[in-house]
């Protein structure tokens, strides 16, 4: 019996220095880097997670939190099936933005899409400027799943992402500009292929 292989496309945004490309680095690789360069663009990321009966490949958008590259955001959020808006737990600056990309996404993006608020540096407690319950009554507001991460520690970013998986549904069939393509493929093809891996 084949298993479902789900290819989802997922878009990550936010303010600069939030530590978007972290999260993904940490989710993606396992790895840290405590000085990350600023993402020019968008950079592309692939990683699969298995689930009972269907793996989801996660196509993942980690895009520029930089302003001049704002204009270009809605060429890789157009589509999506999932939106991670990123805010740093200890800029209450960057949870302003973070409000309005999820009204953008709101506004443009697929009514279907799962959206997920995530409050990263869980890390930095002591400098904390934003509180969990402004986090929560936020995504809660606003029919968001909500997440507190730390990219450094590792806390909550398999659980984002997982979370995410099983959010998708399971029986959607492919169709155009849904974000969402979806094939079957038998023991044999998976012994020969790798979906771990990042581009």
């Amino acid at each position: 019996m084949g298993n479902k292989i789900m290819q989802v496309k997922l878009v990550v945004l936010g303010d600069m220095g939030t530590g978007k490309s972290s999260l993904v680095l940490r989710f993606v690789k396992g790895q840290f880097y405590e000085y990350q360069g600023s993402t020019i663009g968008a950079a592309f990321f692939s990683q699969v997670l298995s689930f009972k009966d269907t793996a989801i490949k996660f196509d993942i958008w980690d895009t520029a939190g930089q302003e001049r590259y704002q204009t270009l955001a809605p060429m890789y959020y157009r589509g999506a099936s999932a939106a991670v808006v990123v805010y740093d737990l200890t800029s209450k600056n960057s949870f302003e933005r973070a409000k309005k990309w999820v009204n953008e996404l709101q506004k443009s993006g697929n009514p279907n899409m799962v959206m997920v608020l995530v409050a990263n540096k869980a890390d930095l407690e002591t400098i904390r400027e934003v509180t969990d319950e402004m986090g929560e009554k936020y995504a809660r507001d606003n029919g968001l799943l909500f997440f507190e991460t730390s990219a450094k520690s590792a806390k909550n970013v398999h659980e984002l992402f997982y979370e995410i998986g099983r959010r998708i549904p399971k029986d959607a069939s492919s169709s155009p500009g849904s974000g969402l393509k979806l094939h079957t493929i038998n023991q044999e093809e998976r012994s020969n292929k790798k979906f771990c891996c990042s581009n």
